[in-house]
């Protein structure tokens, strides 16, 4: 095999920012180029050398700046499929925590807004955004709005009272202290949607209201106590037989919704939905509140009510939204215990049948709150989430307000890979069937996927700049991962909720850059061309560089599978399949070649 003397040249420089000790890109030379290192964190960009642009080799070690974390380092940070989104709280409010949960594995923080001050919030975004500079790694930031509270007022006796079953208990708006009778219901909306026999659940489903009776002009509900139990203040209701006129978006979550449109966040967690409208409503008034020019976050609804499966409800749903969380809590409260694993299987195959991310939340590691190992039952849980295709899977108050959050996230993480290496995990992917679209953007995933096989590729490339062709990829679940690479950090980031794509935090808003080497070769200041940025070469060394830097690819003979649109700037128009070796598009000469 040989290579090109211009090849050489660029091939050595790609070795040195690759970081680590690496194995030069050269067919006749085994020497190792060497990087001192300051920290286990250290950076690894460096500034050529004249050597090195002469000499594939040097027994010297190269200076280097400290301003981009190793990567190559954490090579197996980008090489698990299923993403791990994190929350924070009191627990993880640190740069130190946040740090230290990324690198075990986080690849999305939450930020409930349930919980604290809006101003809190932004500090934690601020050092979520320096964590992610620092290893040049997007990192999605999920707001997760509180959504509607229902709960019942407050007793004379302020410890409660206690229920008896077969009793009757009446429901009602009279604002008088409730007793063992009685207690003020709040919410005339759930008075006027509820019928006859309908369920009404009370603190979680620890007390159980069936309705027996209704007032004139819906003053009040008489109930059966069918399950009984204590009642207290302010505990909450869940109406799994109610769909309630009712909007999704409290005052409070409108202005939280305005000050997450306002800081920047990704992604944001819509609760409390009931049917396709109220997805609407939300994408209404982030138009009304997104300021001009600023990027689109993306919506995603928390699934946790029954209502969503009724008739099309929930196809309409997918449709409509950005991401969907299967959100456990209130789901399992509402629905039947034994119906939860088979609806958390639907929402999932609905997702990936749309290409739409989808989130398994809630309780998923509970007993790591408070001790540092889960129950046996937790893992399988976890595990059982990734063998169905869920694109991420999050922690609450385990990193949130827990004693161990690092070890909780560590622990996902080591699930994740476990399950990941299973061979069951790839025949129960490849499982579900999915139609497909008739068109050349499809067209070309689909082979991008097959090619990366037959070829024992190592990542498949994507150009994307909204991160439709990147979704089409992941949505095929391939065998190797996915580089996805767009001149917008708001995509990459978006695109960080994805099964199975590490996307490339940019530095400028181009695709290309300069084909000079100087310039080429800056990560931390790259220039920009005007003439170049539609030189595909130029791209595809692009390309090269960031698996490399991800630790993505190793030798020069590693191939990748590059997907693109021609021309640039056409969002989800790919049209064009390239395979090419790690070494760089113009070194093909005698690589692929059969003597």
């Amino acid at each position: 095999m040989k290579i090109s003397p211009a090849c050489t040249k660029v091939v050595a420089l790609l070795s040195v920012l690759g970081g680590n000790s690496v194995n030069a890109f050269s067919p006749s030379k085994t020497s190792t180029i060497h990087i001192s290192r300051s920290s286990a964190l250290a950076s690894t960009t460096v500034e050529p050398t004249a050597a090195a642009t002469e000499d594939v080799v040097t027994s010297k070690p190269l200076e280097q700046k400290s301003t981009v974390a190793a990567i190559p380092k954490f090579a197996q940070r980008w090489r698990k499929r299923t993403k791990q989104l994190a929350t924070l709280g009191p627990a993880s409010d640190t740069f130190e925590m946040i740090e230290t949960l990324f690198l075990a594995g986080a690849d999305i923080f939450r930020l409930n807004f349930s919980h604290g001050s809006q101003e809190q919030k932004l500090d934690l975004l601020r050092m979520i955004r320096e964590v992610e500079e620092k290893y040049s790694h997007p990192i999605a930031v999920l707001g997760d709005l509180q959504g509607p509270k229902l709960r019942v007022g407050e007793f004379s006796n302020p410890n409660g009272e206690a229920l008896e079953q077969g009793q009757l208990f009446r429901l009602d708006l009279d604002e008088a202290l409730g007793d063992s009778t009685r207690v003020m219901l709040p919410h005339p909306e759930i008075i006027a949607a509820s019928e006859i026999d309908h369920v009404l659940l009370v603190d979680d489903g620890k007390v159980k209201l069936t309705v027996v009776g209704k007032g004139d002009k819906d003053q009040h509900l008489d109930c059966r106590v069918d399950v009984p139990g204590k009642i207290s203040n302010r505990k909450g209701v869940n109406t799994p037989d109610s769909v309630l006129d009712i909007s999704p978006l409290t005052p409070k979550d409108r202005s939280d919704l305005e000050y997450m449109v306002g800081i920047g966040v990704d992604w944001i967690a819509l609760s409390f939905v009931q049917q396709p409208s109220d997805i609407d409503e939300i994408q209404a008034l982030i138009t009304q509140h997104l300021p001009e020019g600023a990027f689109r976050p993306a919506v995603m609804a928390k699934i946790e009510k029954p209502s969503c499966f009724v008739g099309d409800n929930l196809e309409n749903i997918v449709d409509k939204c950005d991401g969907i969380m299967v959100a456990r809590g209130d789901l399992g409260v509402e629905c039947a215990p034994e119906d939860v694993p088979l609806l958390q299987k639907q929402i999932i195959d609905e997702c990936r049948k749309r290409a739409k991310p989808v989130v398994v939340a809630t309780q998923m590691l509970e007993s790591m709150i408070e001790s540092p190992t889960p129950t046996r039952a937790e893992a399988s849980d976890v595990a059982t989430a990734i063998y169905d295709g869920a694109d991420a899977i999050m922690l609450s108050a385990e990193s949130a307000a827990g004693k161990f959050p690092e070890e909780s996230v560590a622990m996902q993480q080591r699930i994740i890979n476990r399950v990941e290496g299973d061979t069951h995990y790839r025949s129960y992917l490849d499982q579900l069937s999915m139609t497909k679209k008739s068109t050349p953007a499809d067209a070309i995933t689909t082979a991008a996927r097959q090619i990366a096989q037959t070829t024992n590729a190592k990542a498949i490339v994507c150009f994307t700049l909204q991160g439709s062709t990147v979704l089409r990829v992941s949505q095929e679940r391939p065998t190797v991962p996915i580089l996805g690479i767009t001149p917008f950090k708001e995509t990459a980031r978006q695109l960080a909720m994805s099964w199975g794509v590490y996307p490339n935090l940019p530095r400028s808003g181009s695709f290309g850059f300069t084909s000079d080497d100087e310039d080429f070769f800056n990560y931390e200041n790259p220039a920009t061309d005007g003439e170049t940025d539609d030189d595909f070469d130029v791209v595809l060394k692009n390309a090269c560089r960031a698996a490399l830097r991800k630790g993505l690819v190793n030798d020069p003979n590693d191939l990748l599978v590059v997907t693109a649109g021609l021309p640039f700037g056409t969002p989800g128009a790919a049209n064009v399949i390239r395979v090419l070796p790690a070494a760089g598009p113009q070194c093909w000469d005698g690589i692929c070649r059969v003597d």
